[in-house]
């Protein structure tokens, strides 16, 4: 499944695109793309040397705000940005190399908590991680 890309989505939302915005935009373009925020400084330096670690964490943050990029948790290790925020997906992460795919498992959108297990929360947005072993790491 693909979604609008980062970039048109942005266009789409007037944001102002300075160059550095657009750049790292530009590199969480795809499919599968999980990046740290580290991976998109590198990333979007081979395009525009003079990007900041400091500009990154402030763009990805601003995009996490407005909804268009989600912080992802694999487990162990840094915060993985998901630009691919409006379809609705879970995650299938490798135990062995952190491989991190977006799945579209079939029943999980009926995935809900009784009613009695709500704890007063409004649930507004649910996660599932799968965890296992890609085909390159097998099974240890």
């Amino acid at each position: 499944m693909t979604s609008v890309p980062l970039l048109d989505r942005l266009r789409a939302l007037d944001w102002r695109l300075t160059p550095q915005r657009r750049v790292i935009a530009e590199v969480m373009g795809g499919d599968h793309v999980h990046l740290t925020a580290e991976e998109v400084l590198e990333r979007a330096r081979q395009r525009l040397p003079e990007v900041s670690l400091a500009t990154v964490y402030n763009t990805l943050n601003e995009l996490v705000s407005m909804g268009e990029v989600q912080p992802v948790d694999a487990g162990g290790g840094p915060t993985r940005y998901d630009p691919n925020t409006k379809d609705g997906h879970h995650h299938l992460v490798c135990l062995v190399c952190g491989d991190l795919r977006d799945v579209h498992p079939e029943g999980l959108e009926a995935l809900e908590l009784p009613r009695s297990e709500h704890f007063g929360f409004r649930v507004v947005n649910r996660e599932v991680l799968f965890q296992g072993y890609c085909s390159n790491c097998g099974r240890p």
